[in-house]
């Protein structure tokens, strides 16, 4: 078999593409499993295989940025579980701290399982997901009040959930005495045990079938191969130095320096500023993962994406920055500094890259937490949304409207029916933004309305929206998109919005109604074909006004 793994590829690629399967049922396997809809229908989870150390082997649905941490979370793990015998046949580990490998916040879970052939470890399976409330300051976990990590919720440090197959209940209990939501954290912690074990047990099938040697091999072989797939297309890129510094919603200011050589890709946050105060902080590997999807975007790279793409990318950080921060920092809304991340190097690049990146979206994963006691249950509930917005235009086309983040990638919008069934609300609208933004000769992809009325008294009501008061970036004359916010509609008619609150009580007849943003324009709007500026007003995708004022329509539609 040794002798073969040099000269028969049609076997490595066999290999190769059965690991993704793999990955695959280990997504599928968890999804049908999973107890919250989080996970069920939205699909925010992610799976992947790695080898022994940790490098990713092959990664499944869901997530990019969940998918992104789950080769770090396992290295970590072996770091902190290093010594000889603590790392057997049949464990399970689970870490969610940033500090201990967890990489995002404490809401996401990672669950690892070392896969053993014979005494050797060969493999790791890993999967994350979100679970709706691991404890700390206020329901859902997520508060933009925190100040350090204490306050965010239960830390579980890289730390054994099963050892050698046997459960260990003491550390289940604490888990589930922990969330307000117990019955749900457990059912959805099995789903990830289940999802973990399927992963072993395929790819000691794909072992047994094809050698050790060979399967080892298999692994390096590809990672090599996504380093060489990787350095040709770095060939293809623009040479030089490019900066772009950026005001934050909040007033910071966010920097970053891209070097692009003939064999190296370089991301530079070193100036930037020091650690939030709050929760608007990013882990290293957190940041690491933002640039990593900003560097397969570029590298038009349509497969499934292992360690050896990432080889050629160096970051560097600056330690107690905001891309980097010290214990004991708080990592709540993380997911918006990286979405920041993600698109400042976007938007550094896009000048120079022609049509492989399009002006600037949304960009933001508008996370929506609306909970409190059930209407027909009294229970406590909690829906956790990520909300759709509008897509940036090209040199070539329209953005796309109603679409997730590049961030959030390969998830789904929880249906109606569902959010009304499982919880205390109705879904009483979701339709198409009709605010003005994001006009060009090419236009941008438009946000959304949807509207949430809550059903019962004493419901809280929490986000963390960006691209708020700077809206989404056009290119070449385009115009801005329009901005992410919330308003809550009181039953006496008064509106309040926010782009940040926490724990907003919220009571029965209110309605809470999400306006996404438009993605920014590319091009002079009077460029903009006639034909299509009157199918856009059939559309209703723009008004008589616009049309004229905005696009130099001289006729009104027919």
């Amino acid at each position: 078999m040794t002798a073969m793994t040099e000269s028969d590829p049609i076997t490595l690629e066999i290999i190769q593409n059965s690991l993704q399967a793999i990955s695959d049922e280990m997504f599928a396997a968890f999804r049908k499993t999973a107890m919250s809809a989080i996970i069920y229908e939205v699909l925010d989870m992610g799976t992947a295989i790695t080898d022994a150390e940790g490098n990713l082997a092959s990664s499944g649905a869901g997530i990019p940025a969940f998918v992104g941490v789950l080769d770090k979370a396992v290295k970590r793990i072996i770091e902190l579980n290093g010594e000889p015998g603590e790392i057997a046949r049949g464990d399970i580990f689970a870490t969610n701290d940033p500090f201990y490998g967890g990489v995002t916040h404490l809401n996401d879970v990672v669950l690892a399982m070392p896969v053993f052939a014979g005494d050797e470890l060969v493999a790791w399976t890993a999967n994350i997901a979100h679970w709706n409330d691991v404890g700390g300051m206020v329901p859902g976990s997520i508060s933009n009040e925190a100040h350090e990590i204490f306050q965010e919720g239960l830390r579980l440090p890289g730390v054994k959930l099963i050892a050698g197959g046997v459960p260990i209940k003491s550390v289940m209990e604490i888990m589930k005495c922990n969330s307000r939501l117990p019955d749900f954290l457990q059912g959805d912690m099995w789903a990830g045990i289940a999802a973990a074990r399927v992963g072993e047990r395929r790819i000691l099938d794909l072992v047994g079938k094809y050698g050790l040697a060979t399967f080892v091999a298999a692994l390096s072989h590809f990672m090599d191969y996504g380093e060489q797939v990787a350095r040709r297309a770095l060939e293809g890129l623009p040479k030089g130095t490019f900066s772009l510094e950026e005001e934050q919603d909040s007033g910071a200011v966010y920097r970053v320096t891209v070097e692009i050589t003939d064999d190296e890709f370089i991301v530079d946050l070193r100036d930037n500023p020091d650690q939030d105060y709050g929760p608007n902080n990013a882990s290293r590997d957190g940041s690491l993962v933002a640039a990593q999807m900003v560097f397969m975007n570029i590298m038009g790279s349509h497969g499934s994406a292992n360690g050896g793409h990432f080889r050629p990318l160096t970051l560097l950080t600056r330690p107690g920055s905001v891309f980097d921060p010290n214990p004991p920092a708080a990592f709540a809304v993380y997911y918006e500094v990286e979405i920041r991340l993600y698109d400042l190097i976007w938007r550094c690049l896009a000048p120079y890259l022609g049509e492989r990146l399009p002006s600037g979206s949304f960009a933001s994963i508008c996370g929506t937490f609306i909970g409190g006691p059930h209407p027909d249950t009294g229970r406590h509930f909690t829906i956790v949304e990520p909300q759709v917005g509008g897509w940036g235009a090209s040199g070539a086309a329209d953005g796309n409207s109603a679409m997730f983040s590049g961030f959030h990638g390969d998830t789904f919008n929880c249906p109606a029916e569902v959010a009304e069934t499982r919880y205390g609300l109705y879904v009483d609208r979701l339709a198409l933004n009709d605010a003005p933004g994001g006009e060009g000769e090419h236009r941008g992809g438009k946000g959304i309305v949807v509207e949430y009325r809550v059903r019962s008294n004493g419901c809280f009501f929490t986000c963390a929206y960006t691209r708020n008061k700077h809206k989404p970036w056009a290119l070449d004359g385009g115009r801005e998109g329009s901005p992410n916010y919330a308003e809550v509609v009181r039953t006496d008619g008064t509106v309040e919005e926010f782009a940040v609150v926490t724990a907003l009580e919220v009571n029965e007849g209110d309605v809470i109604r999400i306006h996404t943003g438009h993605g920014g324009g590319y091009g002079d709007p009077k460029l903009r074909p006639r034909e299509q500026v009157l199918e856009d007003l059939r559309n209703g995708f723009t008004t008589d006004e616009q049309a004229r004022a905005v696009y130099g329509l001289e006729e009104p539609a027919a």
